[in-house]
């Protein structure tokens, strides 16, 4: 019989078509668990509502009502999924041995609760869900998902390819997260950093059983710039790389044309002057651009503003 406490936590945002569903599916699996004696009675199920503009924190309530397996955390705006996440984890680490991280749509397999439990007890305090494959996704964001890996790892990130925050963290680690004070949160570079043995489970994703994504592609690329630029200054050395590269063009090209000019060659022109203004132009605007992301990122930190403002929470049974 084991004794460690399991706190499920559910990021919800906008949820009400799911989220029953999402209960009682997650309700039978902790039933499962603690019948099999891997965790203890205590267990609970945490939904975190990040501010949702319908009828998901009601519904939370009414589920906390009815059974005091399910707990609720509501914040007082929507502070982001990576901010839900980390409400939650904070929040669990109070009262739990063990948390596991899991999106409330359903579309990420519940079953593999199981492994994640089986690497636990195997030693491991962080255990990554890895997607078996990106089937159910279409095409360009299965694109930008390769592309965004890809290009994270490149850049110095140790992110797990088809890893999102599908995850299960000791309490251990947990207090480790919660030593990372920045405001620009991106779990899925943060996690890998903090060291403790770690291991993978591979899961199926469905799709989604009702409602539409929360993550649209514009949240998608604002995610993926917020990864790159919180854990890499590469992109900041790639432009004082481009900005050598231009000045050795200009050298040479400077060159051609001294040396055409003392030929007597005429030098025809203006096409390739307006296209050499343009390109070093769009480069200067690009360069101010990724420049200007650092610095506001470095604005956002000097504030230390919280990162998320707890407005309710339900912890014990009101029956």
């Amino acid at each position: 019989m084991n004794t460690d406490t399991l706190y499920i936590i559910v990021p919800c945002f906008n949820e009400e078509d799911v989220i029953i569903e999402t209960s009682d599916k997650l309700k039978e699996k902790m039933t499962e668990l603690t019948g099999n004696g891997l965790i203890s009675k205590k267990s609970r199920i945490l939904f975190v509502d990040d501010g949702s503009k319908d009828d998901t924190w009601q519904i939370i309530s009414d589920l906390h009502r009815r059974n005091s397996i399910y707990i609720g955390l509501r914040l007082a705006y929507n502070a982001g999924h990576q901010n839900a996440v980390l409400a939650g984890l904070q929040k669990a680490s109070e009262f739990c041995d063990i948390t596991i991280t899991i999106d409330a749509d359903l579309q990420q397999d519940v079953s593999a609760i199981d492994k994640f439990l089986e690497k636990y007890f195997e030693g491991n305090q962080i255990v990554y869900g890895v997607r078996n494959s990106r089937k159910t996704d279409a095409f360009l964001k299965k694109s930008f998902a390769l592309l965004f890996y890809n290009t994270m790892n490149s850049f110095g990130a140790k992110t797990i390819k088809n890893h999102a925050d599908y995850r299960l963290m000791s309490k251990p680690a947990v207090l480790a997260l919660m030593q990372f004070k920045e405001v620009n949160l991106f779990l899925r570079g943060l996690i890998p950093l903090i060291g403790f043995k770690s291991d993978v489970v591979y899961f199926d994703v469905y799709n989604r059983f009702a409602g539409t994504s929360k993550y649209t592609f514009r949240k998608m690329v604002s995610l993926a710039l917020n990864g790159i630029t919180s854990f890499s200054i590469r992109p900041i050395r790639l432009i004082a790389l481009m900005g050598i590269c231009m000045f050795l063009l200009s050298v040479l090209t400077s060159i051609y044309f001294l040396v055409a000019f003392l030929q007597g060659l005429t030098v025809s022109g203006w096409a390739s002057t307006i296209v050499s203004v343009w390109a070093i132009g769009g480069l200067q605007l690009f360069s101010i651009g990724v420049i200007g992301e650092y610095i506001g990122k470095t604005y956002l930190e000097t504030k230390e503003r919280p990162r998320f403002i707890v407005w309710e929470f339900l912890s014990e049974s009101v029956d």
